[in-house]
């Protein structure tokens, strides 16, 4: 059983808490009926009265602000030498975190119920230059105490195991960590923030600009101190000694995460000093983490280059919102009001951009990261087939991210999706031929993506529909099964590209390979492969319990109710892999594409050669069984 006071009153109501926000808007707009105002009363007067607006202005700005310091963090591309803590925040600690808003609910409603019950604290300025100065005294000779004692006794035993351990179990701090606490300790942060500016209204100094101007910076820098990013340049320090006493920095409260005996202070490590608790290598760790932040950090063992399918998408980012990564991508209504925002930043990325990190996760003691090539799906399909010329620049970006993985020394760089297309540059063959004495091993892994599908291919299964039959994983998956005396219907109106396929087969097998060039001639197989994308209509010419397997970017529609579908090819990652903590794509968690899982084998195995071009058979089992003794986890997935 919890503690008293340890789970949140509203705990119960999970999203649906943000409910209780349109119960004050509602209450606003009824009281503005109630008084009968007009449009022309609508002035600043009228503006300054009505305080549940300005509370639920200041709790969007407040929500802005926490989102905006994590969007920071995860920043990667800006922030990566400058982390403090160089560990990922994982699914785990994002799960936890998920409902660290909650203070902010709460204040708002207390807020609300203060000024219910004391309605003459209406009576005020928008501006009072005393009210500040009178604030930030309040701040220093209460607030800060206050905050210091209270924290310290929450280290003590009972405390700590009951309450303030939740707020310390992240491993890696975030802006959002700062509001990862229990409800109790809250309503004491509650007092801590309220006395100064409780203090400043009873004294006649209250303003509105003072309320708006104390809490944005109370949070400001509490999403500092909890960033993981350390920005106070340590010569400012330097320049001025006393202020290393006035104002934390990222570094000092990460010390307090790391040691737990040090450093207690809300803002100002002045009370740790008058208390004997500051840790005395904070100002040399604060000097060293800024200069290292200059510097190049840790060499990732393995990349995965990827890129944005679209401009929906690419609002699944753990730098735009951490919590929605963290679940596999689908359209949410309310990224739609920022596809332009994502429209501009795909005009700005097409004039001037270069590969950047968007992710990074350990597994045994490696380094993995995710770089994105600054294009997005559809413009490479768009470029690839109708502006041609125009695939010399794609190639480009992809070339350039090859070659800084070579200088970096990077051991093995796995190309996503389009960006091995086949006839863009021929499954990476393009750039080995081009730099015959690169050292980074270029893998598309598409040998591991053909292993996946042969084996959700059923044993018993006697015949096999397959379209995209010619490409590089058709002519693959053809060639396995036919050894297998699996007769396979390709699809392709290319005798000459099937008669090549067809010749590369053993003689005894080639007879397993059958060209088809309708749809109609598969309705009797229950097995299809899907390489080429397929429109409801084609999908309605299979027969009844059909399954579509698929190795097609987008994946297809799934409109027959009678047959099921499966995923895009897909592994589950190893489960000692670390700092895991966003979805693929439509990737459930913890679970990659086959041509990303393909690359990590690469890595563990530590194989010296290229991957790149045609798939060959000979090697699928050999890499199947590679990822599955390394730790690597079929997918099953068979939605109706």
């Amino acid at each position: 059983m919890d503690a008293p006071f340890y789970a949140w009153p509203w705990e119960f109501l999970g999203s649906y808490k943000y409910a209780l926000y349109v119960i004050f808007l509602a209450k606003d707009m009824y009281t503005r009926f109630q008084q009968d105002r007009i449009k022309d009363s609508w002035t600043l007067d009228t503006l300054k009265d009505s305080w549940i607006l300005h509370i639920l202005i200041l709790s969007m700005l407040r929500l802005i602000m926490y989102q905006s310091w994590t969007s920071y963090s995860n920043m990667l591309f800006l922030t990566r030498n400058s982390r403090i803590i160089k560990k990922g925040v994982d699914f785990k600690q994002i799960d936890k975190e998920w409902h660290w808003d909650n203070f902010i609910l709460l204040q708002a409603m207390v807020a609300n119920l203060v000024i219910s019950m004391f309605p003459t604290i209406g009576e005020h300025h928008v501006w009072n230059k005393s009210g500040f100065i009178t604030t930030i005294l309040f701040h220093i000779a209460i607030s800060e105490p206050v905050f210091y004692t209270i924290h310290k006794c929450f280290h003590g035993d009972y405390l700590f195991s009951h309450y303030h351990f939740l707020h310390h179990s992240s491993a890696v701090p975030q802006a959002y960590t700062a509001g990862h606490a229990t409800f109790l300790e809250h309503l004491l942060l509650m007092m801590v923030i309220g006395i100064p500016i409780i203090g400043t209204f009873l004294i006649g100094y209250g303003s509105l600009s003072l309320i708006y101007c104390y809490v944005l910076t109370f949070d400001f820098l509490r999403c500092l101190g909890h960033s993981n990013v350390e920005i106070i340049p340590y010569q400012t320090f330097e320049a001025i000694p006393f202020l290393k006493y006035i104002i934390l920095t990222p570094t000092y409260h990460s010390l307090h995460h790391a040691e737990m005996g040090t450093n207690y202070c809300l803002f100002m490590p002045l009370f740790d000093a008058l208390g004997n608790t500051l840790n005395r290598k904070s100002w040399k760790m604060h000097k060293r983490n800024y200069l290292n932040s200059g510097k190049n950090g840790r060499v990732p063992d393995f990349v995965f280059l990827a890129h944005a399918v679209d401009m929906s998408s690419s609002l699944h980012a753990p730098f735009v919102n951490r919590s929605a990564a963290s679940m596999p991508y689908y359209t949410r209504f309310y990224t739609i009001p920022f596809l332009p925002v994502a429209f501009l930043v795909m005009l700005a990325m097409w004039v001037k951009s270069r590969t950047f990190l968007i992710s990074f996760y350990h597994i045994r003691g490696r380094l993995h990261q995710t770089w994105a090539v600054p294009r997005f799906g559809f413009q490479l399909f768009l470029l690839q087939y109708f502006l041609p010329f125009a695939a010399k620049g794609i190639n480009k970006h992809i070339e350039e991210a090859i070659l800084r993985a070579n200088r970096l020394g990077v051991k093995v760089i796995s190309l996503a999706a389009l960006n091995k297309n086949e006839a863009l540059n021929g499954g990476g063959t393009l750039f080995v031929n081009k730099h015959p004495n690169l050292r980074v091993r270029v893998v598309h892994g598409n040998t591991l993506t053909a292993a996946v599908i042969l084996n959700e291919i059923p044993e018993h299964a006697s015949e096999v529909f397959l379209t995209g039959a010619t490409s590089k994983l058709g002519r693959a998956i053809a060639l396995y099964l036919c050894r297998k005396k699996v007769r396979v219907l390709m699809l392709t109106l290319s005798t000459e590209r099937f008669k090549n396929i067809q010749e590369e087969a053993p003689a005894d097998c080639a007879k397993f390979l059958v060209q088809i060039t309708k749809y109609q001639a598969a309705q009797n197989c229950k097995t299809w492969i899907v390489g080429k994308w397929i429109t409801p209509r084609e999908q309605m010419l299979a027969p009844s319990g059909t399954h579509f397997h698929q190795f097609v970017v987008p994946p297809i529609l799934q409109f027959r109710r009678d047959c099921t579908y499966g995923d895009l090819a897909a592994m589950k990652m190893p489960d000692d892999v670390q700092g895991f903590g966003s979805c693929e794509y439509t990737m459930e968690r913890g679970v990659v594409h086959a041509c990303h899982a393909g690359g990590v084998v690469h890595a563990l195995e530590g194989w010296t050669h290229h991957e790149v071009g045609a798939i060959d058979v000979n090697r699928i089992d050999l890499v199947w069984k590679a990822a599955i003794k390394h730790g690597l986890k079929p997918v099953s997935a068979h939605s109706v």
